[in-house]
Formats: C-alpha cells, sequence, structure tokens
C-alpha cells in the first residue's frame, strides 16, 4: 500500500497504457468560451487584474453591470454533440482525450454537489458534460483523462485560506477534495490532470492523501494516471509523469515519463472567436511537436477549445484530421514506440529516431533535395532492411563513407498530397 508520502506515491510505476498511448486531444471549455475573447483566464484579466482591454470589452459588448456570473446561461452547448467529438478524435489517431472539468474560475462541467448553481447542470446547458462526453469516448474506446483546477481564482472560501496565509483549509475540505472524489467515483477517469496548484504547499492542497486513496482504494487504482501539478514546488519532481510547464520540450532525454500539452491556437487554450490563420499551428508545426516529443519518451496533448455551443471549429478539426491522416501511415512509429539509443540527427536533414524492439524508425521532417536521406547514427549489417512506411517494396541503401548509411527514397513522394510533412523509413538490422 502507498503511504501519503511522496516518497512511497512517486514509486509507484505508472500504467503501461499511458506511454503506449502517445497522442491525446486537450479540450478547454466553460464559462470562458461565453465572452471568447483574450483566453480562458478572462475572469482573472478582467475582475482580477482590471486589464483596461479587458474592461472596455465587456462595456463595449454588455449591458452595464454585467458581471463574469451572466456569462454562464449564456454557456448553452447547444449543439454539443459526443458522439460526433469522439468521433473527430478518434481520426486525429487521439488515444485519450483530457477535458476541463472545472477551470481555475470554479464553474463545474458536471452536477457537483458543492459548486450550488455554478454547475453545467443547474445553469447554461442544463447537462452532464463530463458524463456524456466520457461515455461517449469509453464507446468510442478512448481513454478519459478529466482536468482540474486545484484553486477557484474568486471563491471566498479559497480567498479566506489564502489570507491565512494557508493555515486553514476551508476551501481544500469544502469544495477542491469532494470534487476530486466525487470525479473519480462518478466517472472513474483514467487520467486525473491536476493544475492550479502553483499558489499553496502540498500540506494544504492535502494531495498526498488524495493520492494514497487514489493508488490505494479508488475504483481506478489499478489504470489511473495522474500528472506532476499537485503542490507549489511538485512540477518536475513529483506526482506521476511530468508536465513541468506548459509547452515544455526538454531537449535532451529526461529520465522520468513526461508529456508535452501544446494547443492549435498559440494565444489561448480556450476559444477566441477573434483568432486569425497566423495565430494557428499548421500541419507542419503539430507533427514537428508530435515528433521531437515523442522520440524524447514524451506523449502529445493537443488541445482544441469549443465555442460556448459545443462546436469545435472547422480549422481545428481540419489540423487535428490531418494529424489524424499523418498518423494513419507513420503511426506505427509513434504509439508504443520508445527513445532510441540515438534521438536525434542534425546532419543536413534533420532527423528523429524511435524504436519498437530491435525496429528503428528514422523520420524526417524535410525531403531530400538529392532523394538520398543520409542517416549517420544507425549502423548497417549484411542483414539491413530498409523501407518506408506508405510505400510498398525495400529501398536501396549503402554504407556511408564516413559512417551510418545513405537511403534512397522512391523519386515519387509516398502521399499524394503535396503539403505532407514528415516520412519515416522503417529500419531494420540495424545497431
Amino acid at each position: 500500500r502507498y503511504s501519503p508520502d511522496w516518497a512511497s506515491l512517486d514509486a509507484r510505476p505508472l500504467p503501461a497504457w499511458f506511454d503506449q498511448a502517445k497522442v491525446g486531444v486537450f479540450v478547454h471549455w466553460g464559462v470562458f468560451s461565453v465572452p471568447a475573447w483574450g483566453s480562458e483566464w478572462f475572469w482573472w484579466h478582467w475582475q482580477g487584474q482590471h486589464r483596461a482591454d479587458y474592461e472596455r470589452f465587456v462595456q463595449s459588448r454588455y449591458p452595464p453591470g454585467t458581471t463574469y456570473a451572466d456569462f454562464a446561461p449564456r454557456f448553452t452547448a447547444h449543439d454539443f454533440q459526443p458522439r460526433q467529438w469522439a468521433q473527430l478524435f478518434q481520426r486525429a489517431g487521439a488515444r485519450y482525450v483530457v477535458l476541463t472539468t472545472k477551470h481555475h474560475e470554479g464553474f463545474t462541467n458536471w452536477g457537483s454537489p458543492v459548486s450550488w448553481n455554478w454547475n453545467s447542470v443547474d445553469t447554461g446547458p442544463h447537462r452532464d458534460l463530463v458524463g456524456e462526453l466520457g461515455q461517449a469516448l469509453r464507446e468510442s474506446n478512448i481513454r478519459y483523462g478529466l482536468y482540474h483546477s486545484l484553486l477557484e481564482w474568486f471563491n471566498p472560501l479559497y480567498l479566506a485560506d489564502k489570507e491565512s496565509g494557508f493555515k486553514t483549509q476551508d476551501f481544500v475540505l469544502k469544495k477542491t477534495m469532494p470534487e476530486l472524489y466525487d470525479l473519480v467515483l462518478k466517472y472513474k477517469p483514467d487520467l486525473i490532470w491536476s493544475d492550479g496548484d502553483w499558489e499553496a504547499p502540498e500540506s494544504y492542497w492535502n494531495s498526498t492523501s488524495f493520492l494514497a486513496w487514489l493508488y490505494n482504494d479508488s475504483p481506478v487504482k489499478d489504470t489511473v494516471v495522474v500528472n506532476d501539478r499537485w503542490c507549489n514546488n511538485c512540477s518536475c519532481h513529483h506526482g506521476g509523469y511530468y508536465n513541468c510547464a506548459d509547452k515544455y520540450q526538454p531537449g535532451t532525454l529526461p529520465a522520468h515519463k513526461w508529456e508535452m500539452c501544446s494547443s492549435i491556437d498559440k494565444l489561448s487554450w480556450g476559444y477566441r472567436s477573434n483568432m486569425n490563420i497566423a495565430e494557428l499551428m499548421d500541419e507542419m508545426s503539430i507533427i514537428e511537436e508530435l515528433v521531437q516529443t515523442v522520440s524524447f519518451g514524451g506523449n502529445y496533448l493537443l488541445n482544441v477549445g469549443p465555442t460556448k455551443e459545443g462546436v469545435i471549429v472547422p480549422i481545428f478539426q481540419e489540423r487535428l484530421l490531418a494529424l489524424g491522416r499523418w498518423l494513419d501511415t507513420n503511426g506505427e512509429a509513434i504509439y508504443e514506440s520508445k527513445p532510441w539509443r540515438v534521438q536525434v540527427e542534425n546532419s543536413t536533414v534533420t532527423v528523429w529516431y524511435t524504436a519498437k524492439g530491435p525496429v528503428v524508425y528514422a523520420i524526417f521532417l524535410i525531403w531530400p533535395r538529392d532523394n538520398v536521406l543520409q542517416l549517420s547514427s544507425p549502423t548497417p549489417s549484411t542483414a539491413t532492411q530498409v523501407t518506408m512506411l506508405g510505400f510498398a517494396g525495400t529501398l536501396k541503401w549503402h554504407k556511408s563513407p564516413d559512417a551510418g548509411l545513405l537511403v534512397t527514397l522512391p523519386h515519387l513522394l509516398p502521399s499524394p498530397l503535396p503539403p505532407q510533412s514528415g516520412w519515416t523509413v522503417r529500419l531494420e538490422g540495424v545497431k
């Protein structure tokens, strides 16, 4: 049994499904989707920091005296079709999906018994969004993760605890912990993506006692995976796998399982009605981030923000489907792979490596001009065989004069769609 201290909790082996999954979709959805402007931190920038641009925005678009609570009834989810979402995420190649059950605004996307009238069942959609999406994902055989913020910016109980220097714990005992236990017992998540941890120590949050219960006695004790945001100095040190920071990229192979979370909209995690195409990641940068992350042993969690009606806008769908098409061809080099002894090669063309058993995959993002791919790290043997994912037949290769091998690529690109970025050469019989 695990005891409620980090030494014991950190020793728990990470359930294998998470490392095998590699690709997930993150969904930021809440009352912040109503103003749909700036970012999901709308309430904080407007009422916490009194930023002039946010104050002008509300004055110009909403009646005088509008409060943040007035946005909740407009969070309708009228067009939310969980099965369509699940189908989209499946076609995107996602093996798990993480939904915001509650962001720092405190509004819960399920009927939390301790969030009276500030939840999606009592107001707004009048639906259990967490439950509906969970059911659709399970039908599609996709793992379900729940994002949950420990803190709430303007909750009076939290503000009082903060005032006491976190010596009192009213907010944790009456709000945060009851909600975490409720989420686990009701929805049996495969993953808990904790956030909102940075202001207070673990002794305030009671994180270790929650995690000990989760690992010892909860209905998901053997399968559940958690991240590292459980206290103000936990990130990159304690918990399950590490997020370290948003959009974290280590640059070398970390010793601990990690995940990079990224967002198609580079300026926000929640939906913004005023985003433009230049502010979005294109297909090539998404694939590049994915390949880089997986070769360093990480998982890639790509975020979309739905509208207040529950629509994932077509440009986000298009990006997700492009990722899915790429994975249809190259997924063998991604799912269930492990980092190889060399992760990246900066020769004339940047090549990223992954491995599965004796097979090594070399993923290159730019097609070499002369159709010859130079790989200096693998050592070929007489038994070496080279093929390309998505292309029938073997490829000719010969030993490179200095080291490694030179692979002659097919003269026709393997995909008829010209903007495809990233191709995979499969190497057997190399060291």
